[in-house]
């Protein structure tokens, strides 16, 4: 008789050495996770290496020649804020255009990929107690994280080899240092996971830890480029402009790989020592506790229970999250609102990006149009922390959580309604302090800005929509909510700046939806919207109620 892993549960390891024994049932593991990820990763690597593949040729459209590239460079490197925002421009060719656009984003959304594939494989599987049962076989200790790891390490290595391919007939040095820098951001951040894994108990923390320090690094490096002394474009491509906050953050190593200006190439040592230090401590913590347990032992709870109601306990399950996603956006609607009324002085004389801008956000005003943009773009990360939000009715489930809740007196959609509750009720409560912040960073009409953000509620509860009739009514495809989000994403971020078909555009629902402040307002889009969201929210409900629990 044989196991999963094709070994007799009672094969002798005495022939194994030491090392082998740690590693015993890696390459079974690894191939398990690129099947279990056939999806997620392929999606994942796509929005990443696309996104960067698609910036040069919207660029080359706005500025065509080297004096509008140059005048750029001197533009944006003079104003703090798209510092802030981007990063300062080393280069005034295509492709450090290029680079300072999208090359800071493509290291964060690379980084996301690697802690979800590495948190995945390790921190949940023994969470949910699998990993207990494959180590009851011929697997090593050091097996799965190494599997993890591996995992992400092909993930990140395919992405970084479509963005130095894609872009190598840019320049090749350039294209190979920016594959390199995210890649090489991607796998810095998984190790960290891995090492956030080994301390809790609990994938969701282990991801928000992750999470956590994703976003220092960008507040940091953010930080530390919006306070540069000597913002010229001359201090930039000089070889200096980089202050100790940028370094103090992995983002900013990153940008201070200068692809397309000067590349740095020791900074890829920097980079890589980083990632051999950090793997070499999960390993050690990896060794020296026991499966199933961490560092950091949850804490116990009261011993008797205050959660009197299904809605108590969703909201204590996700209040951490939600405070967290209120906090980051209404930081970010106070920048992003404190940037509008430099709108103008930004695009310059442009007509190009004036296009790209109006595109995005409507036919109004520059300030106006650039604030439609804004909210838009808030809507669209609010889809993000729906569908997170519903997937975690998912996420409940596949952990067996839910039995215990649901074998008293608690229904399934008593169960449900707590979580969706907080999905699009917070919501709602994001899209206001988005615009609490942008009326404060902007100093506008307070109650327009909010009407323009709550506008947007009926796209996102869309997209919410279909992650419930997901959830409810195909569990085993919910994961595939993540990709409609990213492919809505990537529509509404780079669809204006490569000036898509509107037909193309009308593939988000937020395509459908007029640009606030400034446009046009008519309610037919918003009510058929919120229609085919509740019809969505019913359908997957139905579902829900009538299908097995996954065991």
């Amino acid at each position: 008789m044989t196991t999963a892993l094709g070994t007799a549960p009672g094969t002798d390891f005495a022939p194994r050495t030491g090392a082998s024994r740690q590693l015993a049932g890696t390459g079974t593991l690894f191939r398990l996770a690129l099947r279990r990820d056939r999806v997620m990763m392929p999606v994942w690597i796509l929005i990443v290496s696309g996104m960067v593949l698609a910036i040069p040729g919207s660029l080359e459209s706005v500025y065509p020649t080297a004096a509008e590239r140059a005048d750029a460079m001197e533009s944006m490197n003079s104003n703090s804020s798209m510092r802030a925002m981007y990063g300062p421009v080393f280069g005034d060719s295509l492709g450090a255009l290029s680079v300072w656009r999208i090359g800071v984003y493509a290291g964060v959304l690379a980084a996301v990929m690697s802690l979800v594939i590495v948190i995945r494989h390790t921190r949940d599987e023994e969470e949910t107690g699998r990993q207990e049962m494959l180590s009851a076989s011929m697997v090593g200790r050091r097996a799965p994280l190494t599997a993890a790891l591996l995992a992400a390490f092909a993930a990140n290595a395919a992405a970084g080899l479509l963005i130095a391919a894609g872009l190598a007939g840019r320049g090749a040095a350039g294209a190979l240092a920016l594959g390199l820098g995210v890649a090489g951001t991607g796998m810095l951040f998984a190790t960290m996971a891995a090492i956030a894994a080994q301390f809790t108990e609990s994938a969701r923390l282990a991801k928000g830890l992750t999470a956590a320090v994703l976003g220092a690094a960008f507040v940091l490096r953010a930080a530390g480029d919006a306070g540069t002394e000597g913002g010229t474009s001359q201090a930039f491509s000089s070889g200096g402009g980089s202050s100790a906050l940028t370094w103090l953050s992995p983002l900013g190593w990153q940008e201070n790989l200068r692809a397309y200006a000067g590349e740095r190439w020791w900074v890829i040592a920097l980079v890589g020592a980083a990632i051999v230090a950090q793997g070499v401590g999960a390993y050690v913590l990896a060794g020296r506790r026991d499966v199933g347990m961490s560092f950091l032992p949850t804490r116990p709870g009261p011993a008797r229970g205050r959660l009197g109601t299904a809605g108590g306990l969703a909201w204590r399950l996700q209040r951490g999250s939600v405070l967290g996603w209120l906090a980051g956006f209404l930081v970010a609607g106070t920048v992003f609102g404190g940037m509008a009324d430099g709108a103008a002085d930004i695009v310059g004389d442009s007509e190009n990006t004036r296009d790209i801008i109006e595109r995005m956000g409507g036919q109004s005003g520059l300030t106006d149009a650039f604030l439609a943009t804004i909210v838009g773009m808030f809507g669209m990360i609010a889809a993000l922390y729906v569908a997170t939000s519903v997937l975690r009715l998912h996420g409940e489930e596949t952990s067996q959580r839910a039995e215990p809740v649901l074998a008293g007196a608690v229904g399934r959609l008593r169960w449900a309604a707590g979580h969706l509750v907080i999905a699009f009720g917070g919501a709602v409560l994001l899209m206001l302090t988005a615009g609490l912040g942008i009326a404060l960073g902007h100093g506008g009409d307070t109650g327009a800005v909010l009407g323009a953000c709550l506008a947007q509620l009926p796209a996102v509860w869309v997209l919410g929509g279909l992650a419930v009739f997901l959830v409810g009514a195909f569990p085993k495809a919910a994961a595939a909510s993540w990709a409609v989000v990213g492919i809505c994403l990537a529509i509404g971020w780079i669809g204006p700046a490569l000036d898509l078909p509107q037909a193309a555009m009308d593939l988000s629902p937020f395509g459908h939806l007029p640009k606030l402040p400034g446009g046009d307002a008519s309610w037919p889009p918003f009510v058929v919207l919120t229609l085919i969201a509740a019809a969505l929210v019913g359908a997957g409900l139905a579902g829900l109620r009538r299908r097995d629990m996954i065991n």
